[in-house]
């Protein structure tokens, strides 16, 4: 592909060298790039990728775009400078990729929790109507049936631009996906087009990079800014940020609700672990997933799929066939006659949604044991806020080592104890080794109890300087009930 057809939908302030000359791939990363690529120099937020333009010429790229021309122009060499990188990364990369977004439908979720599950469960519902999809997510990427890892909630929009066109070569229709607020801000998804859009709820996460709330939401409101005319935008009524979300966006705008009028609504009829009796819009639906913040969820994934053409009949006969996402609300029955329910919850809202799901399934017969933690090198305000929460709702809390990355555990910890007073403290334990947090957990269980093992859900690491060690909450478990994983 030529230059100048990449570059298309994008405004450069100045372009020194021929425009003509063949691009043979697009990237941002100096250490992949082949003969014959354009390097992008992306001023991020850890590394300046103007300082490797250079190695990104001797390594074969014919072309740079950049915000900053270097003092040395290379013979032979394509210059292009515009005024933001960032915005300029997607255009390019959807273009140079066949603008696949134009071939599929897309769909993006975007919210503090469960973003996963409902990419993931309309991902899941869509193939088994029949049709080739693909998944961009948490936990994992799908193109139809095949698995991709996942290291970034959103990709880089050049991974995420291949992704897609593998999708689009492989026959898929629709394409679900997570939008982080890290990836709206950062205009990851600059270039696509999405066919529709859902808010989950909003609450405090990621400030260590947005800094303050108002600049969390605005990223996440950006998305629905950004919708076109001919999307549609499904919001949560029950969040307080559900209807700003969709204040200004150009697309068809629904609502749902297990609280109030909302054009999807649902309620509880019957719970218990191994699933809920629903009311979705009059129509009564065996679920295998249980806590009224599932119910939310699964009443996003329905609007989305009635938007999408399907009968709503047709939606709930799948909808009740279907499972919950790996490491969310996940139950371990234990030989002993307790439970342990290993989950995501990472953020204050997460544990307490999780927590109160626990509760309308023990119905106060049994105590509730919590461990948990909080990641490193993250928002640090929140961890005196996940220990109240912890404490509040459990009978016994035992705090202990999540991702520290480059945080001593022990710092970590005493920033959530920070939260509690004398008399909260009573009810927990701290213990860093978090296999021996979730083995001590297990002692104290008895019959008819719950364990919430919070914080790491599907992940099978714990990063600690910098290395990433296998750790997998589900296999510590198995191992201590001695079951077959």
């Amino acid at each position: 592909m030529k230059l100048n057809e990449v570059l298309k939908n994008i405004q450069p302030l100045k372009v020194i060298g021929d425009a003509e000359v063949e691009v043979t791939g697009v990237n941002i990363d100096s250490r992949r790039i082949q003969n014959g690529h354009l390097f992008i120099a992306m001023k991020g937020t850890q590394v300046d990728g103007h300082k490797f333009i250079s190695k990104a010429i001797e390594l074969g790229a014919k072309s740079i775009l950049c915000e900053d021309l270097p003092k040395e122009i290379v013979e032979g060499v394509t210059y292009i400078q515009v005024e933001s990188t960032e915005d300029a990364v997607g255009k390019a990369a959807t273009i140079f990729y066949g603008d696949p977004t134009k071939k599929l439908k897309l769909v993006g979720v975007t919210g503090t929790n469960g973003k996963t599950t409902i990419a993931t469960l309309l991902y899941n519902m869509f193939r088994k109507f029949g049709h080739k999809v693909g998944l961009l997510s948490t936990v994992c990427n799908y193109i139809d049936g095949e698995a991709i890892a996942a290291d970034h909630t959103t990709p880089d929009p050049i991974e995420l631009n291949e992704l897609l066109s593998k999708m689009v070569a492989a026959g898929c229709e629709y394409a679900f996906m997570e939008c982080s607020s890290h990836a709206i801000h950062q205009k990851r998804i600059g270039g696509l087009k999405f066919v529709g859009g859902l808010f989950t709820n909003l609450t405090r996460d990621h400030l260590d990079y947005h800094k303050t709330f108002e600049n969390y939401r605005d990223a996440k409101k950006a998305f629905f800014d950004g919708l076109p005319k001919d999307a549609f935008a499904i919001t949560n009524a029950d969040d307080k940020n559900g209807m700003i979300m969709v204040q200004n966006t150009k697309a068809t705008v629904k609502t749902y609700s297990i609280r109030a009028m909302a054009d999807f609504r649902a309620r509880i009829i019957e719970c218990h672990f191994e699933g809920m009796y629903l009311d979705i819009d009059n129509h009564e639906v065996g679920v295998q997933f249980i806590g009224k913040f599932n119910v939310s969820n699964l009443l996003a994934v329905y609007g989305a799929a009635i938007m999408l053409g399907k009968k709503p009949e047709d939606i709930l006969l799948i909808l009740s066939t279907l499972n919950s996402v790996s490491g969310r609300l996940e139950p371990i029955h234990s030989p002993e006659g307790y439970t342990a329910v290993v989950d995501y919850a990472h953020t204050p809202d997460a544990l307490e949604n999780v927590l109160n799901a626990i509760h309308e399934v023990l119905n106060g017969k049994g105590n509730v044991i919590t461990v948990c933690g909080a990641g490193g090198n993250r928002d640090k305000g929140k961890r005196p806020l996940m220990a109240q929460e912890a404490v509040k709702q459990s009978d016994k809390v035992i705090i202990t080592s999540d991702n520290p990355r480059f945080e001593e555990p022990q710092d970590i910890i005493n920033d959530m104890l920070a939260g509690l007073n004398a008399t909260q403290m009573k009810k927990v334990l701290t213990i860093v080794d978090r296999k021996e947090a979730i083995r001590t957990a297990c002692m104290l269980a008895n019959k008819g109890d719950v364990i919430l093992v919070a914080g790491k859900g599907h992940e099978d690491y714990q990063e600690i300087k910098g290395v990433k060690h296998h750790f997998d909450d589900k296999e510590v478990l198995h191992d201590i009930f001695d079951v077959d994983k």
